[in-house]
């Protein structure tokens, strides 16, 4: 059985040569990201944003009533609710937020559940509770300040162990893909205002991962190559290298991109914005180790004596006696 090569042997891709065009692009991406970000905002789930979430299924209609919802809810006294379609056509959730002495208290904050599942009951005979959430302000705060730690010592930790691993170039390179990956994810979430839970932290986590191990195989093949090639320009010895990995990161990422397809297209409604955040980060990690992580090597002044061993003047002193210089 002949093996399926999607990556010739002979496989030559000036990437360096558009280095400084897509790092601009990848520079502009970033901030339109985070515009998006503190414009919109992100649509923070019951986890992060604190309140009630009811979940609900109208079986005898093709669509959710989400206008009148809406205003049936804001009539009950809890401000203005977050009506939102997920899944088929006719589920719906529905969120408001509850002040801070509803939400400390269990059963007050069950009850409000209850008297909007009661009248919406009342009001519409083919009504199905799916289920609800509730979450406290002071909780969904503390949910958001450990989730952000929890990414930040994530990306600190990795940056230091690429750092000892490889030379400091090394760790500020895979550091700034990781930050443009978790950038482009996050931008994503504000554009189409996809629900941002607790899930989607676990994504970025697997992201992370997933970036991070593209790039060291990536760093891997340069560091070999800089003590192979040492008379190599660096922009073609880092080409050479990301050919060399080519044929592993285009089988790596088909394989994951071929696995998450059908999660995407025909999953659970409830796990389409995890699975949409990793799929977009299959796609910018492997972009970004690529144009990203190799490519500000050339800026950081990594050169074929990185990984050269400084002489000592104990080692100076040893040459000497052995009438080696």
């Amino acid at each position: 059985m002949k093996l399926l090569k999607l990556v010739p042997d002979d496989t030559n891709i000036k990437f360096l040569k558009w280095r400084v065009p897509f790092f601009v692009v990848s520079i502009l991406l970033i901030a339109a990201s985070w515009a998006l970000v503190a414009t919109k905002g992100l649509n923070y789930g019951v986890d992060f944003a604190g309140g009630l979430e009811v979940r609900a299924t109208f079986t005898q209609s093709e669509e959710a009533p989400v206008t009148e919802l809406r205003s049936q809810v804001e009539a009950l006294g809890y401000g203005s609710p977050v009506v939102q379609r997920f899944g088929e056509d006719n589920q719906v959730s529905i969120r408001v937020r509850l002040s801070d002495e509803i939400s400390a208290d269990k059963e007050a904050a069950q009850e409000a559940a209850n008297e909007i599942v009661r009248a919406l009951q009342a009001e519409y005979s083919d009504f199905r509770l799916d289920g609800n959430d509730n979450v406290s302000g002071k909780v969904s705060g503390e949910f958001r300040q450990t989730a952000l730690y929890a990414l930040l010592a994530a990306m600190a930790a990795i940056a230091l162990y690429i750092w000892i691993r490889f030379e400091w170039q090394f760790g500020v390179g895979a550091l700034f893909a990781l930050f443009h990956d978790v950038s482009l994810t996050l931008g994503m979430f504000a554009l189409f205002q996809l629900e941002f839970s607790l899930q989607i932290i676990a994504a970025i986590l697997a992201i992370i991962g997933y970036s991070l191990n593209d790039t060291i195989v990536v760093y891997d093949r340069i560091r070999e190559n800089l003590k192979k090639f040492r008379k190599m320009p660096l922009p073609e010895l880092l080409d050479l290298s990301v050919n060399e990995t080519l044929a592993r990161t285009v089988m790596t990422s088909l394989t994951l991109f071929v696995a998450l397809l059908p999660l995407l297209l025909f999953g659970p409604a409830s796990l389409f914005g995890m699975v949409a955040g990793i799929t977009l980060g299959l796609f910018v990690g492997t972009y970004s180790s690529v144009y990203m992580a190799a490519p500000i090597l050339v800026w950081l002044g990594v050169t074929s004596d990185s990984f050269v061993p400084t002489e000592t003047v104990l080692d100076q002193q040893e040459k000497k006696a052995r009438g080696l210089v």
